[in-house]
Parts: structure tokens; C-alpha cells; sequence
């Protein structure tokens, strides 16, 4: 068993924690909003991401998860310290490591004997040495600084965690690699490797993975967008390139770009740290740029198919980034929401989990409504922008009969053309031939 402290109760940090106390560990979990910390010592999950709460309960009946505002009572009862912590982007792109650094400067106040302090958080590379010089400011007893990203799949992040593909560890101390290898001994039984290596590298491996991920989905929407002008179809292209074992099935499927909190921030935050030390990343440009414009690929579609989209009203399913989470940073859902807006047409809106956020940001500019169908009705068309799995087969009389006329712009390719085509909807989607009524 060990003791650990983490701070910071966000998505990260509360999966880090929980997931830690699964396997036997004491963990305390640190948060300065002491409403947020009431509702978990209460046994509010306060973020949705599947099977968390499950285990979240567990874990504090069983007392081996705990929630304070005291951040000095928990570190007096740790010996290993997560900084899962925020690193929202500047107007630069540059990561804000003010919360970081300045956590690692209250820790050297704090401490009283040896802590493994652990960069959860994705920072740039160099931020492992920030971390340090900050701490050294106030310590007087020793402590080493860890670099441990994670590779946490909004959706997936439990399962994740548990059961993860590798565990990186930056560390150039022998004393805390071999703590840090004994945490992670439970999650790694069924051989899947713990990978050492120095900080710097460590913290680089977390945005380089990240990018060549966010590069992928951006290539295959390029391809996406050719096939259109070509005439060719996106999803066998996908298929018969995915089959190559070199390039693999996943990250293949085009849409309407990416989003969350991952990819854009840590694509932005790569470019920044190479025109910082004058290295210009050509490639990761261009993704963003594609990114962007991909975002509202589906309003371009609308134009050209309706001119002027003042007064029409549509129907919106899905506003969370991904289905299987309620975040809504850098969604498409929300381009295209204020692109239509600033269009002069309505909106009314459904996601099964991400419809308050967006209210949070838009509050009665769009509809919104409790159920998928609801949303129809006397609608121009159904645009549909998160692949959540309740869309995916749906009562597409229903949808006939609700609409003005069965037209729907998919950003998500989730139905299959020839059955479009057989029902009698006009159909619009990424990739691929456009569904005539």
C-alpha cells in the first residue's frame, strides 16, 4: 500500500485518484472548491465519465478514498504527491503552468521529509526542472520530481487506467523509479510495459503521441474531403487502408474534426515549445488549420445546399467532443451552433449528457429538449455532430414524419448509404456520395 496525495479533482486527477485507491492504496484527493470537495465527501461524482462512479462509491465506503481543501494535511500523510493540476492554453498556445508551479511552490513550504512529487498534468517539455526549481525555493529535506503523463481516453478513462497499453515514467532518480514501479506493479500484470526514461522525454512523449493521433484523424478528413470532389468513397478507403498492419484501423474515421481537452491544447502547446526554441513543426500547422476549417464542414454543406440559412431551423443531436462524456471544449457542436447562429437560424438541441454546459454558454440562443425526436419537429433538417450510440440506430420513420422533409447533414457518417438511400432521405455526409430524395 501506498500513500498518496492528488491534487487537483479534475478529470484527470479524479480518475488518477480513484483508480489508485482501487488497487489498495490510501489516497486523499486535494481540490481549493470546498463545494466540490463537500459533494465528494458525499459521494458526488462531479464529473460523468462511465463506470468511474462505480468504483468512486467503493472506494469511500471502504475509507481508502478521502477529499480535503487542506492541502498541507494531506501531504503531511503522503509519500507520493500527483500535480493533476490545470494547464489551460494562452492566447500563444503556450501551457499555463501558474497552478503547477505554483502548487510546487507551496509543497516546499510544506514538506517535511522525502515525497515523490509527480507531474500528472501534460506540460511541455523543461517543465519537470520548473517543478524543481520551484520546490527548492522552501525545501529542506529531499524530494525528487517525476514526470508520468497519462493517456486517458475521455469515454474509456477507467478501463484506461486500469488496464493501460504502458505506463511512461520520466525520472533520473533510482529511488523514485523504483516507488513509482511498485504503484504501478498492479496495473501492468498482464505484461504491458512500464517505460523508463528521463524527464524531457518523458513529458514529450505525451504530446507526440497526441499529435500524431490529432494527425491522423486530420489526414483521413483531407482524403474525406478529396473523395467528395472525386467521387470516390472515404469509408473504403479506410477500410483498405486500415488493413495495413503499418497504419492500423484506429483514428481512421473521418467527421468533423476533433475537439476535448487533449488534442487541440496539446497540439497547440507542441507548436508553441518548437517556435519557442526556433524549430517550426510544418506538419502540426497544417493539422490545426485543417482542424479548424473541418469544424464546419458540415455549415459549408448547408450553403451550398440551402444559400441562406436565414430563418431555417434545425434539428442538433450531439454536443459533447466525443460521445460517453459531457466535455464540450473545443466541440464542433459549438462552431457550428454560433456559425448557424450568426446565419440567422435557430437551433434546438439534444445530448444525453453534455446539454448543460452548453447551456452555460449559450443559454437561451438554442432549444433545447429531453429527448432525441423531440427536437424534430417542423425542423428543415437533422444535422448530427457526436456519434453518440443511442443515434446510431434510430426510428427513421419517426425522423420522416418529424422533419419539414427527411433531410439529414451527418458529420459522423453513422448510417449506411444504400439504407438511406432505400428510405427516401436526402442524406448528406463526410467522405462520401451525397444521398439524393
Amino acid at each position: 500500500m501506498k500513500k498518496i496525495a492528488v491534487v487537483g479533482s479534475g478529470y484527470v486527477g479524479l480518475v488518477t485518484g480513484t483508480c489508485f485507491a482501487e488497487t489498495g492504496n490510501q489516497v486523499i484527493c486535494v481540490d481549493i472548491d470546498e463545494a466540490k470537495v463537500e459533494k465528494m465527501k458525499n459521494g458526488v461524482v462531479p464529473i460523468y465519465e462511465p463506470h468511474l462512479d462505480v468504483i468512486f462509491e467503493r472506494n469511500i465506503k471502504q475509507g481508502r478514498l478521502t477529499f480535503t481543501t487542506d492541502l498541507k494535511a494531506a501531504v503531511d500523510e503522503s509519500e507520493i504527491i500527483f500535480l493533476a493540476l490545470p494547464t489551460p492554453p494562452g492566447e500563444d498556445g503556450s501551457a499555463d503552468l501558474s497552478y503547477v508551479l505554483g502548487v510546487a511552490e507551496d509543497l516546499g513550504k510544506i514538506i517535511t521529509d522525502y515525497k515523490v512529487i509527480v507531474d500528472k498534468s501534460t506540460v511541455p517539455v523543461g517543465t519537470a526542472e520548473q517543478v524543481e526549481a520551484a520546490v527548492k525555493k522552501n525545501a529542506t529535506v529531499d524530494f525528487d520530481v517525476v514526470s508520468n503523463p497519462e493517456f486517458l481516453r475521455e469515454g474509456f478513462a477507467v478501463d484506461d487506467f486500469l488496464k493501460p497499453d504502458r505506463v511512461v515514467i520520466g525520472s533520473s532518480s533510482d529511488k523514485a523509479r523504483n516507488i513509482m514501479k511498485e504503484l504501478y506493479k498492479p496495473f501492468v500484470r498482464q505484461g504491458n510495459p512500464i517505460i523508463f526514461m528521463d524527464e524531457k522525454s518523458a513529458e514529450l512523449t505525451k504530446y507526440a503521441a497526441n499529435s500524431f493521433l490529432a494527425t491522423k484523424i486530420t489526414f483521413m478528413n483531407e482524403i474525406a474531403n478529396f473523395c467528395e470532389r472525386v467521387g470516390a468513397n472515404v469509408d473504403d478507403v479506410r477500410i483498405g487502408m486500415g488493413s495495413d498492419t503499418r497504419i492500423g484501423k484506429r483514428f481512421l474515421f473521418p467527421g468533423i474534426g476533433f475537439g476535448g481537452s487533449c488534442f487541440p491544447k496539446d497540439v497547440q502547446a507542441l507548436v508553441k515549445s518548437g517556435n519557442d526554441v526556433g524549430y517550426k513543426f510544418q506538419i502540426i500547422d497544417a493539422v490545426l488549420d485543417v482542424n479548424h476549417r473541418q469544424k464546419i464542414k458540415l455549415i459549408q454543406k448547408l450553403e451550398n445546399h440551402y444559400g441562406d440559412l436565414k430563418g431555417k431551423n434545425f434539428a442538433l443531436w450531439g454536443l459533447a467532443f466525443k460521445p460517453d462524456t459531457d466535455d464540450i471544449r473545443e466541440a464542433p457542436a459549438l462552431y457550428m451552433i454560433q456559425q448557424l447562429l450568426d446565419a440567422g437560424a435557430s437551433i434546438t438541441a439534444y445530448d444525453p449528457e453534455a446539454m448543460d454546459n452548453v447551456k452555460e454558454m449559450f443559454g437561451d440562443k438554442i432549444a433545447f429538449v429531453d429527448n432525441a425526436y423531440d427536437a424534430l419537429a417542423d425542423k428543415d433538417a437533422l444535422l448530427i455532430a457526436t456519434e453518440w450510440g443511442a443515434f446510431r440506430n434510430p426510428d427513421f420513420g419517426k425522423i420522416q414524419s418529424s422533419l419539414k422533409e427527411a433531410k439529414i447533414f451527418d458529420g459522423r457518417n453513422l448510417f449506411d448509404l444504400e439504407e438511406m438511400e432505400g428510405k427516401g432521405f436526402y442524406y448528406e455526409s463526410i467522405g462520401r456520395r451525397t444521398i439524393l430524395k
